[in-house]
């Protein structure tokens, strides 16, 4: 009986360490909480940044922007620019037109990527294929020049801004912000920088010749056009009068 007690508390007090050598292999290892840690603050930020992309998205949906980055770059350098916010309302409806016909001539038909013209763009070699929408999201809130990185997100936010805003807001959006010249922002500025009237007032051709100059504003000039600007002008007064006759247009224009 004696000898019977001394093993059943040999085997009560073996049961304890045997369940607490359980619990310590079940606790994760350092370097496994780290990783989750790790993992919780990459998700986390990724959430933070959507948000506030979503957020920033949505304030543009409904205001005007004061100014944007490279705005504000250039504001730095010359010593100030020209910009005065103009509604679509007080823009002449060639100008929606022309700007559309030079440099998007499909951006009703897509939703932000033009994925035909950067197939064609990468099979030639070649830059470019940029949407209006995707202008518009570098104008606003990203920076210039060539970067991979600026290319990606501008590539993620472009779906979510065309699913936000009209085309109409869009088109709005890229007229005010575009550069025309040195220092000089949105259609109301340069028209009257150019030309000496209102964005209202714009003719077919003095329309299209601000539309011609947008790809390289600093080296061509509205009022006192090249060969080539005059070239382009022509071709672009055909193309607004095309996607108005065809119902390229009918997304922005009411």
């Amino acid at each position: 009986m004696a000898q019977a007690r001394k093993s059943t508390k040999k085997t009560q007090t073996k049961k304890p360490a045997t369940r607490k050598r359980s619990r310590q292999k079940k606790q994760p290892g350092l370097i496994a909480r780290a990783v989750h840690f790790l993992r919780r603050v990459v998700w986390g930020a990724l959430f933070a940044a959507l948000g506030m992309v979503l957020i920033a998205t949505l304030i543009y949906a409904l205001i005007a922007p004061p100014t944007t980055p490279y705005m504000f770059s250039e504001s730095r350098r010359v010593g100030g620019v020209k910009y005065e916010w103009v509604p679509m309302e007080r823009i002449a409806p060639v100008m929606a037109r022309s700007a559309v016909a030079a440099e998007d001539a499909n951006f009703c038909l897509h939703w932000g990527l033009d994925v035909k013209a950067i197939r064609q763009a990468v099979d030639r070699g070649r830059g470019g294929a940029s949407t209006i929408s995707q202008q518009v999201i570098k104008n606003v809130y990203l920076w210039h020049g060539r970067s991979w990185t600026r290319k990606a997100i501008e590539a993620l936010w472009t779906p979510l801004a065309e699913a936000v805003w009209s085309k109409r807001r869009i088109l709005e959006l890229y007229l005010n912000v575009a550069e025309f010249d040195e220092g000089v922002f949105g259609v109301q500025a340069a028209a009257r920088h150019y030309f000496g009237v209102d964005a209202a007032d714009l003719s077919a051709t003095q329309a299209a010749r601000l539309a011609a100059i947008l790809p390289a504003p600093k080296n061509r000039s509205a009022s006192n056009p090249s060969q080539f600007t005059r070239n382009r002008t022509r071709q672009i007064i055909a193309g607004a009068e095309t996607i108005r006759a065809d119902g390229r247009a009918d997304c922005f224009e009411r």
